[in-house]
């Protein structure tokens, strides 16, 4: 197997754990919430503390990658990663849960901003977006795959009937905060990738000019846009819609229909992340029959009626519902990335970092939503959400792309 293969499996690997590191809370904040006693507006800063991360980490983390490059930043992410998790698998309080999440979500900031570079340049442009799909494949692997990981440990750590291969666990692990196993099994991973990476040598990544971020002119340009702004937005509404539901999605249906959170809430949070990953698939295929701006309001209209439907309905309707909204959110990230992008004719390196910092939503959302629940319920603080869903559609009537996506005569 040549070298650059082995690297692209590499990157597929680092998608895989950076989707499998960052989507693990919304099985657990329902396993929080009774561990520590918290209101649900306190529990709101959990992934608040997360995404934060992404809106002071993704335009400094392009300028260290020229600097330091990409093997260095690889090491450096991982070893946050690790160091976050061991903080919080040893010393188990809210306040340390904060402060860990906060350290592994730059971890995987400064990721995200070296791998699609990285990608790009070991699988040959004419690949790029075979192996992007590809990527997102294995990110969106680890996101069902995630919730099912923690349903596991939790099942089978202090049990009679647990599996002998975990019987290490029970001495680290408290028999009250079994949850807490994944933060053990987190660090691990993340030690074995730092490893794993020693082992590479990388070709050096040559940015793209549209790929630098700029933070002068070309920035303070950017800022004084409209346009810019609409954009940011954009992202900032999907995100926060996207882990707003995936972070709270559990703990609504515990309080309203009574469903286990270990089971089939987790079960329910991975069909959720299923049908978003095979919802990107249908998106690919039908951006090439049909306007993207059009695929855009159809899928925001969806997201919408599955919201409403899974908040309203019984507890059936919301088993099915709720993955039915992943579904209909997936092709929003890169329909609202590719408008904006070909919306200008400059600066693309310095907008995609903008609009990157814009996965703050995810932080803001779900802390809005643990809010608004202590003073109204979750179910009403969950309908704040058709609001940002409500732009993301109107952006599919007013955006005016300078190129409209390629479609099949």
């Amino acid at each position: 197997m040549n070298k650059n293969r082995l690297i692209l499996i590499l990157i597929f690997l680092i998608f895989f754990v950076i989707s499998l590191l960052t989507n693990i809370l919304g099985p657990i904040i329902p396993a929080i919430i009774n561990s520590f006693s918290l209101s649900m507006g306190l529990a709101g800063f959990l992934p608040f503390s997360f995404f934060v991360a992404y809106g002071v980490m993704s335009l400094p983390a392009g300028l260290l990658v020229e600097k330091y490059r990409e093997k260095n930043i690889l090491v450096l992410s991982f070893g946050l990663a690790a160091f976050g998790a061991l903080i919080f698998a040893i010393n188990t309080t809210f306040t340390t849960a904060l402060i860990s999440l906060f350290i592994i979500g730059i971890g995987m900031a400064m990721l995200q901003v070296v791998i699609n570079p990285l990608l790009r340049t070991t699988g040959g442009e004419e690949n790029f977006a075979f192996y992007s799909v590809l990527g997102q494949f294995a990110f969106g692997a680890a996101s069902f795959l995630s919730p099912q990981l923690y349903s596991y440990l939790v099942r089978n750590i202090h049990t009679d009937s647990g599996n002998g291969q975990l019987e290490w666990m029970n001495t680290i692990v408290p028999k009250e905060l079994t949850w807490i196993s994944v933060y053990w099994v987190f660090a691990f991973i993340a030690i074995l990738m730092i490893c794993i990476i020693s082992f590479f040598k990388f070709s050096k990544v040559a940015l793209k000019e549209a790929e630098k971020i700029q933070l002068g002119y070309n920035l303070k340009k950017l800022l004084k846009t409209k346009i810019v702004w609409l954009y940011f937005l954009g992202v900032f509404c999907y995100v926060g819609c996207e882990q707003g539901i995936a972070n709270w999605l559990s703990k609504f249906l515990y309080d309203y229909h009574y469903v286990d959170p270990a089971t089939t809430g987790a079960l329910t949070i991975s069909y959720f992340w299923g049908l978003l990953t095979i919802g990107c698939l249908l998106g690919l295929l039908l951006l090439k029959v049909l306007d993207s701006k059009l695929v855009l309001v159809v899928f925001s209209i969806g997201a919408i009626v599955s919201l409403v439907l899974a908040l309203n309905g019984s507890q059936e309707m919301a088993l099915y519902a709720f993955p039915m909204t992943g579904f209909f959110l997936s092709v929003m990230w890169s329909v609202i990335i590719s408008l904006a992008l070909n919306s200008l004719s400059y600066a693309h390196g310095t907008f995609a970092g903008i609009l990157c910092s814009g996965i703050i939503g995810g932080a803001i959302f779900p802390l809005i939503i643990g809010q608004l629940a202590d003073q109204v319920g979750l179910r009403y603080s969950l309908l704040v959400l058709v609001l940002p869903l409500a732009f993301i559609l109107s952006i599919g009537i007013w955006a005016k792309p300078l190129v409209a996506n390629s479609r099949l005569k």
